[in-house]
């Protein structure tokens, strides 16, 4: 995406997730999908993580990672970006925190603290859950989120049984 100064850039962050048919693939179809997108420029991806599930945990494990991306997109276009993708690859919204081929999470948008219907940044719990907060410290550890970096959640929160699933964050290029 050309930035000539006529757009207001922005960065933010992803959550990308799922446990149901190949994660991975979905995850790497998604990032694709979102790259495709004239306003949305992937930055850098984490190393993909195998994760016990949350919430809900009688189900398979997940596979997660996240990204920062660079768009011209508002908070809410950013989201139906991301839905619209899930939506190609066949997401089907059952139950919370149940199993599922995709999921696209918007977690942080530049500093925005954003509460609207159906949007709320930085995501939800986010600084709560491992599985979110190791794969994105791994990118940007200075990333705030409630007066706090990221890299500081991530050190105070229990990890585990999660692991890396792949050597390095360019597994989805392949």
């Amino acid at each position: 995406m050309p930035d000539d100064g006529s757009t207001k850039m922005h960065r933010a962050s992803l959550g990308l997730g799922g446990n149901v048919g190949d994660p991975q693939a979905s995850m790497a179809a998604a990032l694709g999908l979102l790259n495709a997108m004239t306003e949305i420029d992937i930055l850098t991806v984490s190393r993909v993580y195998r994760t016990p599930p949350w919430g809900k945990v009688d189900q398979d494990w997940f596979y997660n990672c996240c990204a920062l991306v660079r768009t011209s997109l508002t908070p809410r276009q950013l989201l139906e970006a991301c839905l619209a993708v899930e939506s190609k690859l066949k997401r089907v919204r059952r139950e919370r925190w149940g199993p599922r081929i995709i999921d696209v999470d918007v977690l942080t948008y530049d500093c925005a603290i954003v509460d609207e219907d159906g949007l709320a940044i930085p995501h939800p719990h986010m600084h709560e859950r491992a599985f979110v907060l190791l794969p994105l410290n791994e990118i940007d550890g200075t990333i705030m989120v409630r007066e706090k970096p990221v890299s500081q959640w991530a050190s105070d929160v229990d990890g585990t049984g999660i692991e890396p699933a792949s050597k390095d964050g360019s597994w989805w290029l392949g």
